[in-house]
């Protein structure tokens, strides 16, 4: 099968993928903060989120293992793939006990000296605060599995198994809607018990169908200290990322309490519903970016980094505009109780997550190229530069807003420091960036932005929202055909559709 034909079928599988968790985490969010309500919704948001913080060690891992799997099967060296695994699933093991001894140490302290919430509430904080380092630990101890199915590129079984996992989620929101006892304690163990089926589900199928991960006790100094050094630098960006989430949900619970991070819980949700369609697109691409590079494919692997980033936004931002323009009506229609500044974190969260699918090709070919280091201690920086901006914004008396529209504020001004760093690198063609992706989605974005601002007289909420979405998709839809694609790039779509056109009138 070709790249391209390859690509184009693993696209498909994580498009149905995300269309089934998207549809099923935007309805079980609806019914679990009306299930827990939004104090004990907050709460569950910000204790989660103090484990959180501590997985930014095995974040930094899952980069590192995911380009050295990818890098060794573009060199079709399966050997030294089986000992990136092997290795790597010890170095995932370790990184669970640390988590373990940090978030019980650390962590602990701080949620019994820093985190508010009520008296009356105190148990069901620590036993989901318990549930949720255990439920942290087992995922961690995936993510060798997880690299090894999008290293090989199988996205159907990894499609399938995530939408299992979705299935096993939406049981959870009926038998919580059916329990009077604590509700917020019964979610957790349930969402833990989810998380251990669904590992011995990678377990098994990566067991069966790849060499590679058939565990044997490797003591390859060299490699450990490959691994651990790519990952190492990648702790910065790893640390820094989370700071910018969790660091500043932390921030706005200090300043205003559980009910703003009640509010900072749903934005998150529609951030990651809208960009788990770009995550699945790039996953499909991701794998080849790096193995072209090992292969010295140059000219392929610039190709795919531009046309990745350019498709990337997007196909984000067909998404994003309805939901910018309705978001007061879509969080209307989706939940029972919205609360304050929800609408105005969700638009914000929405922005960010368009410069995030423009610059996440880019950062994942520095990963193909294997020199991180410099470019990691550049980046996190500016990215951990989000809390004390945030800090000093909220003490002068801003209000919540003013954390989310810094982040987005930083955020584009990575993308800048990103081409020109690259260029250092590697002579990224930054001009021919700059000419095939931004001079083309800038004008789409403006025009439909414009577009989308008619006045719409509606009877109901859901109505507004299926005009504004049938409006958006036409005028997205002309502009990305006329603007969006180069004369190359209309001629494939233009056989496509001549090509459907033949077998319908065929019959």
């Amino acid at each position: 099968m070709s790249n391209n034909k390859r690509i184009a079928k693993n696209t498909i599988f994580l498009y149905i993928r995300m269309l089934v968790l998207m549809l099923v985490s935007l309805y079980t969010s609806r019914v679990v903060l009306a299930a827990l309500g939004v104090e004990d919704y907050g709460i569950y948001n910000v204790v989660g989120g103090i484990v959180v913080l501590f997985t930014f060690i095995n974040n930094a891992m899952i980069t590192s293992t995911q380009r050295y799997l990818n890098y060794e099967l573009g060199r079709n060296d399966l050997q030294q793939a089986k000992k990136v695994f092997s290795v790597s699933l010890n170095i995932h093991i370790f990184i669970a006990l640390i988590v373990l001894l940090l978030a019980e140490t650390v962590g602990l302290w701080f949620l019994n000296t820093t985190i508010q919430y009520p008296e009356s509430r105190e148990f069901a904080v620590h036993v989901t605060y318990q549930l949720s380092i255990l439920t942290t630990c087992v995922k961690i101890i995936r993510a060798p599995y997880n690299a090894a199915i999008i290293a090989h590129e199988k996205m159907s079984f990894y499609a399938y198994l995530s939408i299992f996992e979705a299935i096993l989620q939406l049981g959870i929101v009926f038998m919580l809607m059916s329990y009077s006892a604590d509700r917020l304690i019964l979610y957790s163990i349930l969402l833990c018990i989810v998380a251990l089926i669904v590992n011995l589900c990678y377990y098994a199928y990566c067991r069966k169908k790849f060499e590679i991960c058939h565990y044997a006790l490797y003591k390859d100094k060299l490699l450990y200290r490959q691994l651990l050094s790519f990952s190492g630098w990648s702790l910065f960006g790893g640390v820094a990322n989370m700071g910018a989430s969790q660091g500043l949900n932390m921030l706005l619970n200090v300043f205003f309490g559980v009910t703003v991070n009640a509010a900072m819980g749903i934005a998150t949700q529609v951030n990651t519903a809208v960009s788990s369609f770009v995550s699945s697109f790039q996953t499909a691409f991701n794998p080849q970016i790096v193995k072209s590079y090992a292969a010295r494919d140059y000219g392929y692997f610039i190709k795919l980094i531009l046309s990745t980033s350019k498709y990337s936004y997007l196909l984000l931002f067909i998404i994003a505009l309805p939901i910018y323009i309705c978001c007061p009506e879509v969080l209307n229609v989706w939940l029972t109780e919205v609360p304050d500044y929800a609408v105005s974190f969700c638009r914000l969260m929405l922005i960010f997550a368009l410069l995030d699918a423009l610059q996440g090709p880019l950062w994942y070919s520095v990963q193909a190229t294997g020199k991180i280091k410099t470019y990691q201690i550049l980046m996190s920086f500016m990215i951990l530069a989000n809390l004390p901006i945030a800090y000093v914004c909220l003490k002068l008396g801003y209000s919540p807003n003013s954390v989310l529209v810094v982040r987005c504020i930083i955020n584009l001004a990575t993308l800048f420091v990103r081409l020109w760093y690259l260029n250092r690198l590697y002579k990224f063609p930054v001009m021919e960036f700059v000419n095939g992706v931004i001079f083309r989605i800038v004008p789409i974005t403006v025009i439909a932005y414009l577009i989308s601002y008619i006045p719409i007289d509606a009877d109901t909420s859901l109505l507004k929202i299926l005009i504004v979405v049938a409006m958006t998709l036409v005028a997205n839809m002309v502009l990305i055909l006329s603007i969006g694609l180069n004369k190359d790039e209309r001629l494939v779509v233009k056989r496509k559709i001549n090509r459907l056109y033949e077998k319908y009138r065929r019959g």
